[in-house]
């Protein structure tokens, strides 16, 4: 699209070769994102659902609860972080860290909580502190990563779906407490009866989960088919050889602390999965973030990752509007 400017907002691609992210910058000095939300929510309803992706630059935000306040401002309660796979703080209410990794590591694309039948359909990063170095948040078209996906493993994954096996905690992953929030097993067994997890109590006393997802999905609006799974994060080949070695050693392919197969309990070849990480990376957007920065994403239309970096950085999530498959 070619750039539009309103009386107060100037709207173009952020880059030349597409449409992703949208840049929404305010037309003359620096105004206040809260206070540019009335002008911001047509835009974002005209564009959210076809960009995938709007990057609001050069407004003032003034820390957590100013964000917190722009998130809620499009008309759904802030979720928890319900069931999650990475470590992550609460900053403030419905507000978190968007992922406590080590600055070395790089995490893949991936839509936020397609592990599960359950995941937000918007998502937004606020960047508090750009790093000097490096730290970006890569996008990808999830759209885009299905139509480049080859079509016999598309078909493949989208008709087997795949089914997630967790093993929690023994120092090996996060402990089932922290996953779902609380020290009680009942409730542990009551969230994953309502949510279609089969778990079960290993005899140390740790959890097991099994759960069947989608491997491809039609956006609920669009209809447009999109590639909406981490198969590549939790598969076994996500490993370093050596890691995966030691690790094989140490506990059964069963009490991995997570492993994924088809939806049928077969395998998933290790050569498929270098297919899925090679297509996503070829499909992978990065720009710098600057400072004040926020990424406001469809989740199921636009995938995320995070690159190394070096340097101090904070970048905080926010997450909206439940949707799942039940």
């Amino acid at each position: 699209m070619d750039a539009v400017t309103t009386a107060t907002l100037t709207i173009r691609p952020l880059r030349d070769d597409g449409p992703l992210p949208l840049l929404v910058e305010p037309a003359a000095g620096t105004p206040s994102l809260i206070e540019a939300l009335p002008e911001i929510r047509p835009i974002v309803d005209r564009h959210l659902g076809v960009e995938g992706g709007l990057l609001f630059r050069g407004f003032a935000l003034d820390g957590a609860d100013a964000f917190r306040g722009f998130a809620a401002g499009f008309g759904h309660p802030l979720l928890t972080y319900e069931f999650g796979s990475t470590p992550r703080s609460k900053v403030t209410q419905g507000v978190y860290t968007s992922t406590e990794y080590p600055p070395h590591q790089h995490i893949p694309l991936h839509n936020e909580q397609a592990y599960t039948r359950d995941w937000p359909m918007k998502i937004w990063f606020y960047c508090q502190q750009a790093a000097p170095e490096g730290g970006e948040t890569p996008i990808a078209d999830s759209r885009a990563v299905y139509r480049a996906m080859p079509a016999g493993l598309r078909d493949r994954f989208a008709a087997k779906g795949l089914m997630y096996v967790r093993n929690y905690g023994n120092g090996l992953d996060v402990s089932w407490q922290q996953v779902f929030g609380t020290e009680d097993r009942g409730e542990v067994e009551a969230y994953c009866r309502s949510h279609g997890i089969d778990c079960e109590w290993k005899p140390d006393g740790e959890l097991r989960t099994r759960q069947v997802c989608q491997g491809a999905i039609a956006h609920p609006v669009s209809g447009e088919m999109l590639w909406f799974n981490q198969a590549h994060l939790f598969h076994v080949s996500n490993l370093e050889p050596e890691v995966r070695s030691t690790l094989m050693e140490l506990v059964d392919e069963p009490d991995l602390p997570r492993n994924v197969y088809y939806g049928d309990g077969s395998p998933i070849e290790d050569e498929t999965l270098a297919t899925v990480r090679a297509v996503l990376e070829a499909n992978k957007i990065s720009f710098p973030w600057r400072t004040g920065d926020v990424l406001m994403l469809d989740n199921m239309l636009t995938a995320h990752a995070r690159a190394p970096f070096k340097g101090p950085r904070k970048v905080i999530v926010a997450m909206a509007e439940a949707h799942g498959l039940h």
